[in-house]
């Protein structure tokens, strides 16, 4: 007989439901997005479509109508009503038995869901603390997948030590990016954050991050730093979808200048939030 048991319950394997044979349980074989809105509208939705549909070409889904897929994503946000809020998407390769090799004729699978977003203000004017931990992930962040076990563990990590971020540091002693986040530092007057290759993901609101610096006057250098450089520098901060760019005061446990968010990551927050107006 072949056979399930999930948790204490036996069911014959031909009566499972198809979401336990989804190879995302078995394998992360997928990829997803985040997105968020502003009082009631997405912002740069066909940028993350974009970004989503080539994380999809990368790992070989194909026969997805990405129209469809922002079809579904606007008229699950119109019938959530939420003004302010976070939409998680992903698509599977499918639902089928496990086996490292998946059936020619899968069909994808989606899945949305969609939240409310606090009040991020608190947060904004007192900036959080983060730790480093070594960056274990696979060669290819460029692509948004489903396998973030490295993530977790690493912002685990960071909960323990009571940092909200971990910061993760390749085998160059090179800091890449966040756990959830890009990052960046304010180093001699200049932003400076890790140039895109194959170990980071193509942030959206990273372009939008430094298209808020060039707009103050801050010049741009992609080029990784170590974390002795983070510790010293004049200012830190993150950027991720769901929060924008939120300044870092702790460093491993080091105040980062006087212990709150700087003059430019406060002139950037302003900016970034000048492009969120303009673009919705």
């Amino acid at each position: 007989m072949q056979l399930a048991m999930i948790n204490d319950k036996i069911v014959p394997l031909d009566e499972l439901d198809g979401v336990y044979n989804d190879r995302a349980m078995y394998f992360g074989d997928g990829v997803y997005e985040v997105i968020r809105s502003y009082n009631g509208k997405i912002f740069a939705i066909d940028e993350h479509l974009s970004r989503f549909a080539e994380s999809l070409e990368k790992i070989e889904i194909t026969s997805v109508n990405i129209e469809q897929i922002k079809s579904r994503i606007v008229k699950a946000f119109k019938t959530a009503d939420i003004a302010n809020a976070k939409i998680y998407f992903h698509i599977t390769r499918g639902q089928a038995p496990r086996n490292h090799a998946s059936p020619a004729d899968l069909e994808p699978a989606f899945f949305l869901t969609i939240d409310e977003l606090g009040d991020d203000s608190a947060v904004k004017q007192n900036g959080i603390a983060v730790s480093t931990h070594a960056d274990l992930r696979w060669k290819r962040c460029d692509i948004k997948s489903l396998n973030l076990l490295p993530n977790v563990l690493a912002r685990l990590d960071a909960t323990r030590k009571g940092c909200d971020e971990a910061i993760l540091v390749d085998e160059n002693e090179l800091i890449t990016e966040g756990a959830g986040s890009a990052f960046f530092a304010i180093l001699g007057g200049k932003i400076q954050t890790a140039p895109l290759t194959a170990n980071i993901l193509p942030s959206i609101t990273r372009k939008y991050t430094l298209l808020a610096a060039k707009n103050i006057g801050l010049e741009v250098v992609e080029k990784s730093f170590t974390p002795q450089q983070a510790a010293g520098a004049d200012e830190l901060f993150t950027a991720v979808t769901t929060k924008d760019i939120i300044g870092v005061v702790k460093f491993d446990g080091e105040t980062i200048g006087d212990g709150k968010p700087g003059k430019y990551t406060k002139l950037l927050i302003e900016q970034f939030r000048d492009f969120v107006g303009k673009r919705i």
